[in-house]
């Protein structure tokens, strides 16, 4: 059971006013706001430790490197890979998924095959189309049905000895739809085929199990768990990380360089060149730490409950019509109302004091799906309650009645 009142007093930002009205924040789908630990954290490391990690024999260097390698191993621990080296620190899932993509590059031929789903964020879809550009390679995707679900069917039915790659994501960051990731992982791996899954949306609402799960890459942003932005994680198994190439080269990642021939570090440094950001790598192990302290148990029973509160009472209004309907959903509501574009709406909600996306979320295959220019998206974390859904049903009354 989670204590509310205490958890929103360690979020600084949620008691100020936004146009003269109490901050409602719905918009954590696309970044969720930070704790004070997380934001002390960051002070104390540029006024105690600051300094550049790895080699440095002074003790301000040692420091952070310690605390640096410290927060790689709460990360293991938190997804449960085999080994620290598996954790790679980098900008965020967009870059995670391009270190895969590049490196890959160099396993495929004309003719393979890589798989998404019509799921996916443009993250998770553009660098597939670039590395299939490049190689020859085709590009297949899984279909979803009218409720915003992968249709496992025709997933069975494309995976082939062709597949070298299978990309998804765990939860729709436009819909909310949790994928069946365990068995879309088995079935790929019937076929020896790699399978990655984009947990950006998924890592905020429960803790994955890399081991359990048997993917072979799963990547993550640091700021939609209340860390640091420009820090994400990309786990891959050992075995994969051995066999691709670094994705950029640099400092760091190399184990002697001469102007006839540069051989590499060892994992992780194979993939980290040059100097990363340092405090956020340290201070995601600090949000990391918050967040396994409350529960994801917890945060998981509650944001549901706040998913199935927010449904009812959205449903209610005349005109909305909810997209993604998925029998298994994260907190995450996409909606329009009838005759109403969304950017009017959230404009309006704006002035009331309400933050929610607008748009087509990156996700414009599934926009085009609908037929529709894009969403309001509401998504909700385990600082916000059910008063705020009821200010929120409020406002979207008053915007209708002003938009009609």
């Amino acid at each position: 059971m989670l204590d509310l009142q205490k958890i929103r007093a360690d979020f600084p930002i949620l008691t100020q006013k936004v146009n003269g009205k109490p901050l409602v924040y719905f918009d954590n789908g696309a970044t969720s706001q930070k704790p004070k630990v997380v934001i002390d954290a960051i002070t104390k490391y540029y006024e105690e430790i600051n300094a550049n990690i790895h080699r440095g024999v002074h003790t301000l260097s040692q420091l952070a490197t310690d605390a640096y390698e410290v927060s790689r191993r709460k990360i293991q621990s938190h997804v449960n890979a085999k080994f620290p080296h598996e954790v790679i620190f980098t900008s965020g899932t967009t870059h995670a998924i391009n270190a895969v993509a590049n490196g890959i590059a160099s396993l495929l031929k004309s003719g393979d095959e890589v798989l998404v789903s019509a799921l996916e964020h443009h993250s998770n879809i553009v660098p597939w189309q670039m590395l299939c550009e490049r190689t020859g390679a085709i590009l297949k995707v899984i279909p979803m049905n009218e409720n915003g679900e992968l249709i496992m069917s025709e997933y069975d039915r494309l995976l082939s000895d062709k597949t070298k790659i299978v990309a998804v994501n765990h939860i729709s960051n436009a819909l909310g739809t949790i994928n069946p990731i365990e068995y879309m992982i088995e079935k790929a791996h019937q076929f020896s085929a790699a399978i990655l899954i984009d947990g950006a949306q998924a890592v905020p609402h429960l803790k994955p199990d890399v081991q359990a799960l048997d993917c072979d890459f799963y990547v993550f942003s640091g700021h939609k768990i209340c860390g640091p932005t420009g820090v994400g994680i990309l786990y891959g198994k050992e075995a994969w990380l051995h066999k691709l190439p670094p994705y950029q080269g640099g400092g760091e990642m190399i184990a002697t360089v001469s102007f006839e021939k540069t051989t590499y570090a060892d994992l992780p440094h194979k993939f980290e060149a040059g100097t990363p950001n340092i405090e956020g790598g340290i201070v995601l192990g600090t949000a990391i730490d918050y967040l396994n302290e409350i529960g994801f148990d917890d945060i998981a029973a509650y944001e549901h409950e706040l998913l199935v509160y927010a449904t009812e009472k959205l449903l209610q209004i005349e005109g909305l019509k909810i997209f993604g309907t998925a029998a298994n959903k994260a907190s995450v509501i996409s909606f329009n109302i009838e005759g109403i574009h969304p950017y009017d709406i959230g404009t309006i909600i704006d002035k009331l004091g309400i933050a929610v996306r607008t748009g087509h979320h990156c996700a414009q295959p599934i926009m085009d799906f609908f037929k529709i220019p894009g969403t309001i998206r509401a998504s909700f974390a385990f600082y916000n309650t059910k008063e705020e859904i009821d200010i929120f049903v409020e406002a979207l009354q008053k915007a209708k009645m002003m938009l009609s």
